[in-house]
């Protein structure tokens, strides 16, 4: 059976997601852009919360922009050089950004998503956020409701699907995505990852494609990862590999695998400079698709489309 409760810690209000059975527990922000708080999975004799998350309110305050954890990247992720971009002939100039001339990750990555729907049965437990975004940024003129629901189902299997609907009176440009950090406790150097790419997205200096893709399959079969620093993107290969990506611990013998569907054919993935911790991201497009249109997603007026990922967790 599973079961969802709410309650309040170190400065949040948090919804939780429950399997009653084994003891699995999904924590939920709806008031920091409906952010993933917690994924405590069965590990020996108690939890493991495989999030690096923020320790309190405080913390947060102090540190979002500069790692974003597991905030909800909307209506665009990643880098746009300059906030500047066009759409149907017109050239739109983004106002909000984290400092002067920088603007990344969108304009929902510290907004409060209202609760609209909390359900659980023998099946799952499930909680659905939206909030909707009314225009405000001139950059950004398009009105668009975001959901986002969480669905912890059983064998620590998570699902994530974000709907945008377009509340506009023309087509939007949308690129998707989601932030995470990953942690087992363990360093990330004495960690293996593995996923199904043979394509890296060729980045200037600035961080921001060229335009070009490059081969690179390191990582096609699980490989360590000491001493490889990456911020970068590479593209899926859902036609002749399971298109997965799995982090594993040697150590700990846990393995967290990721699950995106074709809606999220880019996979992002930055290693801190603490090394602690991984950001594993689910993407639309490239960094910087709202110019070069790496998997840039248009949205018709009244329409809405649909982003799904998952991802599960098992020790052995």
């Amino acid at each position: 059976m599973f079961s969802t409760h709410t309650f309040h810690q170190d400065g949040f209000d948090i919804v939780a997601l429950k399997d009653d059975d084994n003891g699995t527990q999904v924590e939920i922000i709806p008031a920091h852009s409906a952010m993933l708080h917690a994924f405590r999975i069965p590990y020996k004799e108690t939890q493991l919360n495989i999030i690096d998350n923020y320790a309190s309110l405080e913390d947060y305050r102090t540190n979002m922009a500069t790692y974003f954890k597991s905030a909800k990247l909307s209506p665009f992720a990643c880098r746009i050089p300059g906030g500047t971009y066009e759409w149907e002939g017109k050239q739109y100039n983004i106002q909000k950004g984290i400092a002067p001339g920088s603007y990344i990750h969108g304009l929902l990555y510290d907004v409060a998503f209202t609760v609209e729907n909390m359900d659980a049965d023998e099946k799952s437990a499930t909680v659905t956020l939206r909030y909707q975004y009314d225009g405000a940024d001139e950059g950004y003129p398009f009105p668009y409701d975001c959901e986002v629901q969480y669905s912890l189902q059983p064998d620590s299997h998570l699902q994530m699907t974000t709907t945008i609907s377009n509340r506009s009176s023309g087509s939007i440009p949308v690129m998707d995505g989601w932030h995470p950090y990953f942690t087992t406790g363990t360093p990330i150097d004495d960690m293996e990852l593995q996923f199904a790419s043979e394509q890296i997205v060729e980045f200037n200096a600035q961080l921001v494609p060229t335009g070009k893709t490059l081969p690179y399959d390191r990582f096609l079969e699980s490989s360590p990862l000491e001493g490889i620093p990456l911020d970068n993107s590479f593209l899926l290969n859902f036609n002749q590999h399971a298109s997965t990506c799995t982090l594993r611990d040697p150590k700990k013998h846990i393995a967290i695998t990721f699950y995106p569907d074709s809606t999220y054919p880019v996979l992002q993935i930055y290693t801190p400079p603490h090394r602690n911790s991984i950001a594993i991201e689910n993407l639309t497009g490239a960094p910087n698709a709202f110019n070069n249109g790496i998997g840039l997603v248009s949205v018709a007026a009244g329409e809405s489309k649909a982003f799904r990922t998952a991802i599960s967790a098992v020790s052995w």
